[in-house]
């Protein structure tokens, strides 16, 4: 029998009792190998994510958050970033939000109607000078396909509206319905959407609402920022709603990931923390709670900033993560998106938004309001030729309105499988 030839420095002491002494190895062998080799990578990306905190927080639905030291965030494993001078306010805000100079400062005070706080509030805050980071736990990167894919979307998950070729999406199982503008030079996007805890059928699946700021095709080369909420079990380990970012600079292959499990976004703020619970959410003909989230570009820095409510300026994606997006955004995108993993012609009951379509209205149907775009002089402006697409509108369907209290807006969702909906 041949002889197995092995370097003594490659191999763990599991494996070598595993091998047999004609020089054969089992196939549970093999497997416990495999499995300890897993165990190896997922402890040495944890380290990577889990940053040394000078404060721990345990919050009420199990997440434990971490108070880190700023300086020691993700975003600074960049080889980019090592010399990196972190910009501690942005240059310019979009007018209409602060002072009328534009000039950098504090906020003025704005009463929100509804304030949601995150729910490890309850329990603690982190000081000035660190940022509060969402623990990664060994399950949560089990749950991934790889290490390698852990907090990152699959490709094509974007809605393409003027494809003609739904098709795409559909086979990946991804369904959107949104509302849209293109055909010119986005600096930023902003709009206030009300926030739901949608069911999900399967844990593999999730339900989200967020913006979209897109730069270059639909292809290979796709640029997008990303923000809002999103319920993904398979993301989190639970069902529970939360305020989420995303990244990508080559459409979702290689580069970026959600919230900070990868070096990129720069967060300079102590209050919120990404990835963490939203609370409460919204009830059906009951009281509605509502986020307002802004994405713009520093006109100065050039960087891509985001604030969330009315005081909370987040942090920025510095502009040498993108190509495209180093100068503007070509579309934006507004609504929500749900994952179908239902195959043979059949559909996930999983819902989008409060699960229920958007002609049932105000406390029943989810909604963006007050949607606007920030041009190239830094102005928040209401959207021209504003557009709408959904795949399969009898199971999730939009509607734009407008009024004089919530400017541009729409309704979107609904609840998946249903008569119309097989």
């Amino acid at each position: 029998m041949a002889a197995v030839h092995f370097s003594l420095v490659k191999l763990n002491r599991s494996f070598l009792v595993c091998l047999w002494l004609l020089g054969t190895v089992s196939l549970s062998c093999a497997a416990r190998y495999g499995a300890s080799n897993q165990k190896l990578e997922v402890k040495k990306h944890l380290n990577r994510l889990n940053k040394p905190a000078v404060k721990t927080i345990q919050s009420p639905d199990g997440d434990i958050i971490d108070c880190v030291p700023i300086s020691k965030q993700p975003a600074f494993d960049h080889p980019f970033l090592k010399d990196h001078k972190i910009q501690m306010r942005p240059s310019y805000h979009p007018e209409g939000l602060f002072d009328d100079n534009k000039a950098s400062a504090k906020p003025k005070e704005k009463k929100e109607t509804h304030n949601i706080p995150q729910l490890w509030h309850r329990y603690g805050k982190c000081s000035e000078g660190t940022i509060p980071m969402r623990r990664t736990k060994e399950d949560d990167v089990l749950r991934a396909s790889s290490v390698k894919r852990y907090g990152k979307k699959k490709h094509r998950t974007v809605p393409i509206p003027k494809s003609a070729e739904p098709d795409l999406i559909n086979q990946n199982g991804h369904q959107h319905a949104i509302a849209y503008v293109e055909g010119d030079k986005y600096y930023g996007a902003k709009a206030t959407l009300n926030v739901w805890e949608p069911k999900i059928q399967h844990a593999n699946e999730f339900s989200l609402s967020q913006i979209w700021l897109l730069g270059g095709s639909f292809g290979q080369d796709l640029n997008s920022i990303e923000a809002g909420w999103q319920v993904s079990p398979d993301l989190y380990g639970d069902n529970n709603t939360r305020l989420f970012t995303y990244w990508t600079s080559d459409a979702y292959q290689a580069t970026g990931c959600y919230n900070l499990l990868c070096s990129g976004f720069i967060q300079i703020n102590s209050d919120i923390a990404m990835g963490a619970s939203i609370s409460p959410v919204s009830g059906y003909r009951n009281s509605q709670y509502d986020i307002s989230i802004l994405i713009w570009k520093d006109p100065k820095e050039g960087h891509w900033w985001m604030q969330f409510g009315n005081g909370y300026v987040l942090g920025y994606w510095p502009s040498f993560l993108f190509s495209y997006l180093t100068e503007s955004a070509s579309m934006i995108e507004w609504g929500g998106e749900v994952v179908n993993s239902q195959s043979g012609g059949h559909h996930t009951w999983t819902q989008m938004g409060s699960g229920h379509f958007p002609e049932e209205g105000f406390s029943k149907a989810s909604y963006f309001r007050n949607i606007q775009v920030v041009d190239s002089s830094n102005n928040l402006k209401a959207p021209k030729r504003m557009g709408t697409f959904t795949e399969k509108s009898n199971c999730y369907d939009v509607q734009t309105g407008s009024n004089d209290d919530w400017g541009h807006f729409f309704y979107y969702g609904g609840p998946g499988k249903n008569k119309n909906c097989p």
